[in-house]
This record gives structure tokens, C-alpha cells and sequence, in this order.
């Protein structure tokens, strides 16, 4: 291989090295933020039960006063009753006693499903809140183990970083591009070596990146010159190794 791609190689095996460190650095930042993820969807679901809670909490009171302001008039009725004067004066009372009596009973069997519902949001709630607390010390665990790995996988990336300046140095930016470009695309392997079988000539060639079948001028083209070729299927850079040649 010529100089440039012997260079494309060599910054190929770092960049693979490095794109490893920085999944790993994605995935140890990204277990905080799922736990994070976790603790709010708890938190959101509480407080939806809260609210749902106090609203139940309001109407239930004014269930309550609307009761007692009932029982209140039907007192004043009882009295009414023992003044009545006439049969039908009687009656008439009679019925807006019962009347009362048959609204509060409705009033009450309301009230009393609400305070059902209220009893069910407060164990729910505590049920959540005990799922809050686990879900909290599981993340301080994750973010004290993180925050270390986190420090060494800065250190390592940092001093792969620098390896890879080093090798970038002297590629052309043209080729520099493409690589970069293929690099983040496959996960650091931006190059793929020409793979050939067959015992003897005409050889049969393929990509070592996506194995699909190469056309010979590849191979042949790499043999005696230093230049940019792709394959026609996945677009890696190809090369030969001496020993290939």
C-alpha cells in the first residue's frame, strides 16, 4: 500500500479504539439519564394522583356542608311538623322531609364513594413514593459509579484523541473527509480490506466490510497505486495488504 492509505490504516485502528471508548462513555451517561427518566415518570405519576386527590378532597367537603346545610332544614322542617295546623299543612312538610332525606341519601352515597377513591389515591401514593426513594438511591449508586468511569473514560479518551491527531497528520483533508464522514457512519471502520479467494488466477475478490463481490480492477488498481477507491456496495475505502498484493 502507498502512504496514504498505509495512513488511513493506522488512524483506522485508533479511530476504532476511540469510537469503543466514546460508546461507552454514551452508555454510562445515558444510564443516569434513563434513571432520571425513571424517578420522573414516578414523580409525574404522583402528582397526577395528588391533584386527582384534592379535587376528590374539595368535592367531598362540599358533599359534607351540603349536608349538614340539609340537616339543618330538615330540622327546621321536624319543628314545622309538630306546629302543623291541618292534615294537609302536615303532609305537605311531611313531603319535604322525606324529599331531604332521599337527596341526602343520594349526597351520601356520593360522598362516600369519594372518600373511597380518596383512601385508594393515598395508598397508591405511597406506594409511589416508596418506588421514588428505591429508584433515588439507585441513582445515586449509578451516578457515584459513573462519575468514575465516566473520569477514566475521559483520561482515555483524551490521551486516544491525541493518538489520532498524530495519525491524521499528513492524510490528505480530501481523504480526511471521506473518512471521517465513513468513520461515523460504521462505527470507526471507515476501511475495508479486499479479500480474495480462489486458488489461482482469474481470483474472485470481495469487501471485508460488507462482503459483497468486488470487481478485479480494485484489486488490481491497489496493487501499483496509492489512490482513494470505494466499494460499490457499503462505500468503505478499500485496500490491499502487501501480503494480499
Amino acid at each position: 500500500m502507498g502512504p496514504t492509505l498505509s495512513a488511513l490504516v493506522r488512524l483506522q485502528s485508533v479511530e476504532v479504539d476511540l469510537t469503543k471508548l466514546r460508546r461507552r462513555m454514551h452508555m454510562r451517561r445515558n444510564a443516569v439519564r434513563a434513571q432520571e427518566a425513571r424517578i420522573a415518570k414516578h414523580t409525574a405519576e404522583r402528582d397526577a394522583l395528588h391533584a386527582a386527590m384534592m379535587g376528590q378532597r374539595v368535592r367531598a367537603d362540599a358533599l359534607e356542608l351540603q349536608l349538614k346545610e340539609a340537616e339543618a332544614k330538615n330540622e327546621k322542617y321536624r319543628n314545622d311538623l309538630n306546629g302543623a295546623k291541618t292534615n294537609k299543612e302536615y303532609a305537605a312538610i311531611l313531603t319535604q322531609i322525606n324529599t331531604v332525606k332521599a337527596d341526602n341519601a343520594r349526597v351520601e352515597e356520593e360522598e362516600l364513594k369519594l372518600l373511597g377513591q380518596i383512601d385508594t389515591a393515598k395508598e397508591s401514593i405511597a406506594t409511589i413514593d416508596t418506588a421514588i426513594a428505591e429508584e433515588q438511591g439507585r441513582l445515586e449508586e449509578i451516578q457515584t459509579h459513573s462519575a468514575d468511569e465516566i473520569a477514566k473514560l475521559e483520561t482515555m479518551i483524551a490521551q486516544l484523541s491525541g493518538k489520532r491527531d498524530e495519525a491524521a497528520e499528513g492524510i490528505p483533508e480530501t481523504s480526511m473527509t471521506l473518512f471521517d464522514r465513513l468513520a461515523s457512519q460504521y462505527e470507526g471502520e471507515a476501511l475495508a480490506e479486499i479479500q480474495a479467494s480462489g486458488r489461482r488466477a482469474p481470483y474472485s475478490y470481495s469487501c471485508g466490510g460488507c462482503y459483497m463481490s468486488l470487481n478485479a480492477e480494485h484489486a488490481n488498481a491497489l496493487r501499483s497505486r496509492d489512490e482513494i477507491r470505494q466499494c460499490d456496495n457499503c462505500q468503505r475505502i478499500l485496500y490491499i495488504t502487501n501480503e494480499e498484493a
